[in-house]
């Protein structure tokens, strides 16, 4: 059967809204699995550390899995031991997004995250000789890709996860431009990150909206919207779908893609709350069909 994941928080959120956040996500959100831990940026780890073992005790209880992921960027001391006691850990299941994180654990079980850049069918063959079980690929990849990556994979027993929902990551930095924008260094950031729980929007001269910064990820503006091209995952043999927090209703998210898996919702009907839930922001699919990222393929539910 096909698993609904919820990715990890990538933004700056309070810690107050993270415990709102997760304690809906328990009690309401179909989803199977929940990533948990800071990707983006170690200095918001300390905001929202203490919360996780009532976090994973609560979404455990309501039936969830919960997995632990690793930064996707390793420069400092303190986040280089970060990651190795994350590595060191037994349970939960732990997500690992840098090669500092493959080396810590040591060739036991773990996960592959999207940032470590599983392309073809040689690297996930690698991953899985180090310990890999589960990976999930890069939001750039076309459809053929993954058909192809998903084979290979799951020829391996590996499972098989796609994002197919909230905006694509596109790069990571040493830098934080979320902060040089604001006047500020990266060490004296003041967190203004948080006043952006969507990521802080970029506009070209011509004020066209065109990507979102979210400290030192960039981000697309659109949001990943797989939604049509669902059940043609499935049958190409991913095993997870991948919905990606955003500043908007996840549990209705979560619903609808959960209505289409079950066969519950039509595909029109499920697109237009997608759409209604999701307000003015913009969808795309085009990476998946070989096109610039930020397109949305129309009819795409036919291709």
């Amino acid at each position: 059967m096909t698993k609904l994941t919820l990715g990890p928080i990538a933004y700056h959120w309070s810690a107050e809204k993270r415990r709102d956040f997760f304690a809906r996500i328990a009690d309401e959100a179909a989803v199977d699995e929940v990533y948990l831990g800071e990707v983006i940026c170690s200095k918001r780890a300390p905001f929202h550390e203490a919360d996780l073992p009532v976090t994973i005790e609560r979404l455990e209880r309501a039936g969830k899995t919960v997995i632990l992921s690793t930064l996707a960027e390793v420069m400092l001391k303190r986040e280089r031991k970060a990651t190795e006691d994350l590595a060191a850990m037994h349970a939960p299941e732990i997500e690992i997004n840098n090669a500092a994180g493959l080396y810590a654990r040591g060739r036991r079980a773990h996960r592959i995250g999207p940032f470590m850049n599983a392309y073809n069918e040689a690297t996930i063959d690698w991953m899985a000789r180090q310990g890999a079980t589960h990976v999930c690929l890069p939001t750039e990849l076309p459809g053929e890709a993954i058909a192809t990556a998903a084979r290979n994979a799951r020829q391996l027993g590996l499972g098989v996860e796609v994002q197919v929902f909230g905006r694509a990551s596109l790069a990571v930095s040493a830098r934080c431009y979320h902060a040089r924008a604001h006047g500020r260094t990266k060490d004296n950031c003041q967190f203004v990150c948080e006043g952006d729980p969507d990521g802080m929007p970029l506009r070209t001269t011509d004020d066209n909206p065109i990507l979102r910064v979210n400290g030192i990820q960039t981000q697309s503006e659109s949001y990943v919207d797989l939604l049509p091209e669902t059940r043609r995952l499935v049958a190409d043999g991913v095993t997870h779908l991948r919905l990606q927090p955003q500043a908007v209703d996840m549990v209705g998210v979560a619903a609808v893609f959960r209505g289409v898996l079950d066969r519950a919702l039509g595909m029109e009907e499920a697109e237009a709350r997608l759409r209604e839930i999701c307000a003015d922001t913009p969808f795309s699919n085009g990476f998946y069909y070989g096109q610039a990222g930020y397109r949305r393929i129309a009819n795409a539910a036919s291709h």
